[in-house]
């Protein structure tokens, strides 16, 4: 079996980053704005920026993506690591990425001084719920969103 190598983004990712994103945000039925795509893209790549992106590679391709933002807390004096985005290339499921790139978001994190690491799924990703459940029990919390 191949080795996973997970490690920052680089420039040179963008265009399989962009298609991994774009799978990413059909498989949540959603739509993002090129705008703000160009944006994330920049802000993973801007050192000064909260937004920072993992990838996951095995045989030199990349197959999977893990971009996170650190932000500010009213419970703590130290930030929290907000997993937003992850996602492996259907093909390549099932041979650890996601929990890779899980576990070294973690450890970007502890780096920083986040004191959690948190991230959400939809209630139907049921795959992606069992491979969370072995890592952390689910939160009690319901999230609520309202577009503005």
């Amino acid at each position: 079996m191949a080795e996973i190598v997970i490690r920052k983004a680089v420039e040179t990712d963008e265009a399989r980053w962009r298609e991994l994103w774009a799978g990413y945000v059909d498989f949540y039925r959603g739509s993002v704005p090129e705008e703000a795509t160009q944006l994330t893209w920049a802000r993973i790549l801007d050192p000064a920026s909260n937004i920072d992106c993992l990838v996951a590679e095995r045989d030199g391709q990349v197959d999977g993506l893990c971009n996170y933002v650190f932000h500010d807390s009213t419970w703590s004096t130290q930030p929290i690591c907000y997993l937003q985005d992850l996602f492996v290339d259907p093909r390549s499921r099932g041979g650890g990425l996601a929990r890779q790139l899980i576990l070294a978001c973690e450890e970007e994190a502890k780096k920083k001084g986040a004191f959690r690491l948190y991230w959400q799924t939809q209630e139907y990703n049921a795959p992606a719920r069992s491979l969370y459940d072995t890592i952390v029990p689910r939160s009690s919390f319901i999230v609520y969103r309202k577009n503005l």
